[in-house]
């Protein structure tokens, strides 16, 4: 279980805080900012497909599966979204948090109704969108299905090491189909040196404001 706080971002939107490691959820420069950039425009947006899989290694607030939402209803995509999440939050915690009032969404109350949808199964939440989330530690984690895009949104690699490891992004490459996407915050060499190891072609991207670097990594097609 994790102590964590509420707090408002650059941008208006919100991001959680953890005392005990330090670490905030999403960029206090702005949570929506950088989860756009990061996520969507440098990765998704780069999937040229009619019916694509998303999976997220931090489900977390949920803002990134949220905007992934919004991209699917916008550009007629539809998206199977996978979130595995070892510490999901409370609804005391999720009821909080302020993303819909920021975003142009088609439908009300999605957040509440992805966060409340059951683990561990698929969950219609649009004609459009398919969510499943996993409670579970990802390092004890099989993937059984494959992946197009994969949202890396992870705790800083200094304040976990273990799930930034050769051994997770093997897993991750291995189910990932030809052409396929990661994309992460995180641009610290020793990232980017584990992605190459395990296959992935990288490279370095401007980040959101306040942030020199991202990574985008793809499988390359054979």
């Amino acid at each position: 279980m994790l102590t964590r706080q509420i707090i408002t971002t650059s941008d208006g939107s919100q991001t959680l805080y953890v005392p005990g490691l330090n670490e905030h959820y999403h960029s206090v420069h702005g949570a929506i900012q950088e989860s756009e950039h990061v996520y969507i425009s440098a990765a998704l947006s780069k999937i040229d497909k009619a019916e694509i899989t998303v999976f997220e290694m931090g489900f977390g607030t949920g803002l990134d599966a949220l905007l992934a939402y919004r991209y699917a209803f916008q550009h007629k995509k539809k998206i199977h979204y996978i979130g595995i999440e070892k510490y999901p939050l409370s609804e005391n915690e999720f009821l909080l948090l302020n993303y819909e009032d920021s975003l142009d969404l088609p439908e009300s109350n999605i957040l509440f109704r992805m966060h409340s949808s059951p683990s561990e199964e698929d969950v219609e939440i649009s004609d459009f969108f398919l969510l499943k989330k996993i409670h579970a530690d990802i390092t004890d984690f099989d993937f059984t299905f494959p992946v197009d895009v994969c949202f890396y949104d992870a705790f800083a690699p200094d304040i976990q090491p273990d799930l930034w490891s050769i051994e997770i992004f093997s897993k991750i490459y291995q189910a990932m189909n030809p052409g396929g996407i990661l994309s992460t915050y995180s641009a610290k060499g020793l990232v980017r040196r584990s992605l190459l190891e395990v296959g992935f072609s990288v490279e370095k991207l401007p980040g959101p404001p306040h942030k020199h670097h991202i990574l985008r990594a793809v499988k390359r097609v054979l």
